[in-house]
């Protein structure tokens, strides 16, 4: 069920769109609800996607929750001086996004910081200082400004390896579900990959659990256990791993123009609906960036500067009621970072470069967060990582910008190398987060629990430079 969610190629019927336009959702449940009911002979794409409409018209209204006077009061601490003037204003501008819902004007719960990227004039007036944004970026670019040294003289691609030692726990809400049932938890955990040479897992809360192959493309821990009446539910895992940064420096010139490993090529340049969607517009969109250029690495690098060009950052509703992601990048021109990287992927492969994910957290040991990026594959020097959103961010400093085109740093957690992979095991219902794992998954036999009935949270206890040597020892 989870695994690519095909059906959301098929595009609604007119008149439930026009009833979600509006906002008026519960008139388009009952309509969705009529046509199944009535129509036993609907073509299975647009079953499947009937059915699951139900579900997503829910999950938009969890992302827009907060009244105008919810919302009003939540930005006046940030803007002390903040009129009813000003909001309305930067509404109708659309820097503060919402939508009417039942006939009521509703909020995006995340509008806050994308308000304070979009408008200059928010930002001027913001009282409050991001000490913790400063120490981060601080942190980030001297580490970026010690590998871009050593790649001026050193050949080695991976370098400055550190050890990280991280809990993670998910706590679900008392009566969530009945007493008695099973629950069933997933959170994701660090695959072994060239970045990541070596993991090790700790400790558990429950002791027993379900560890998915170090290859799973999207490896997770698994537990169960029996919910208890009034009690919160607690699951806990703690691991070690390695991490390095990877720096190449990269000869155009040598780039071979065709590939030979073919079976790399033939599944990394396919679709993969319903995200990875050569569209007409995407590929109209491909011809514009490429051009004439023939190299892979060249016509890579035009994507990845196309989109830290023209997409900007932003915070936006859970993937899971978005139906295409690419096209809604490309769209909108906006986007967070598993936004951009999809964009970037789906660009790549319409354009005959591989692409593929990468997904987990930036694990900044100041301030941790959820992050999504991209490798592409050119040969002779193989995968190559790109990530548009901190790319992005770096514009104004070059040598940053192009960092982020073929390299990554260290502050990475690396969980996933795909989009909607089975889980081990699998599971039952829809999930979450229907093509990323970086919160973690929850279910009974009941249905899947969505995050309103949860809460996550990774600490990084320990993040210690280690030396070569003690990385080629552990290697061996």
């Amino acid at each position: 069920m989870n695994a690519y969610f095909e059906f959301l190629i098929a595009r609604l019927p007119e008149k439930v769109l026009h009833l979600e336009e509006r906002g008026e959702f519960k008139d388009a449940a009952r309509l969705i609800n009529k046509i199944l009911k009535e129509n036993s002979k609907l073509p299975s794409l647009l079953k499947s996607r009937l059915e699951w409409e139900t579900e997503r018209i829910n999950r938009i209204k969890k992302d827009y929750t907060l009244s105008t006077k919810k919302a009003f009061q939540s930005l006046k601490k940030w803007i002390p001086d903040l009129t009813r003037e000003d909001f309305t204003r930067w509404m109708k501008n659309g820097f503060i996004e919402h939508r009417e819902i039942e006939g009521e004007t509703k909020i995006f719960k995340n509008f806050l910081p994308n308000l304070l990227r979009d408008s200059e004039e928010a930002k001027r007036r913001v009282k409050r200082k991001d000490e913790t944004s400063e120490k981060t970026t601080k942190l980030l670019n001297e580490h970026l400004d010690t590998i871009i040294e050593k790649g001026k003289t050193s050949e080695e691609r991976y370098t400055e390896p550190v050890k990280n030692r991280v809990s993670m726990s998910l706590k679900v809400k008392p009566n969530a579900i009945p007493e008695g049932e099973t629950l069933r938890v997933w959170m994701p955990f660090p695959r072994k990959d060239p970045l990541q040479p070596e993991v090790k897992l700790i400790s558990t809360t429950p002791k027993k659990y379900v560890l998915a192959p170090e290859d799973n493309p999207q490896r997770t821990i698994y537990f169960e256990t029996k919910a208890l009446k009034d009690k919160k539910l607690e699951f806990k895992v703690e691991y070690e791993y390695i991490v390095q940064a990877s720096y190449q420096r990269v000869n155009p010139a040598k780039v071979q123009r065709q590939y030979s490993q073919k079976e790399t090529y033939e599944k990394y340049t396919s679709e993969q609906l319903p995200h990875i969607a050569f569209t007409p517009y995407l590929r109209k969109l491909a011809e514009e960036i490429v051009g004439a250029e023939r190299n892979p690495y060249l016509k890579a690098w035009r994507i990845y500067k196309w989109i830290t060009g023209h997409v900007e950052y932003a915070l936006v509703p859970e993937y899971s009621t978005i139906d295409c992601i690419s096209e809604y990048a490309a769209r909108n021109l906006r986007g967070d970072c598993g936004v951009q990287a999809l964009l970037f992927i789906t660009l790549c492969r319409i354009s005959g470069v591989p692409a593929r994910w990468q997904s987990g957290w930036y694990l900044n040991p100041i301030s941790p967060s959820p992050h999504d990026w991209a490798q592409f594959y050119v040969e002779p020097y193989g995968w190559l990582y790109a990530d548009p959103s901190i790319g992005g961010h770096r514009k104004a400093v070059e040598k940053y910008h192009k960092f982020y085109f073929g390299n990554i740093d260290h502050f990475r957690l690396i969980a996933n190398t795909d989009i909607s992979s089975e889980f081990t095991p699998p599971k039952k219902h829809y999930r979450s987060d229907t093509v990323d794992n970086q919160r973690g998954e929850v279910e009974w036999e009941g249905g899947n629990l969505y995050y309103n009935k949860w809460t996550y949270k990774l600490k990084v206890l320990s993040h210690k430079i280690i030396s070569s040597t003690v990385l080629e020892t552990v290697k061996a």
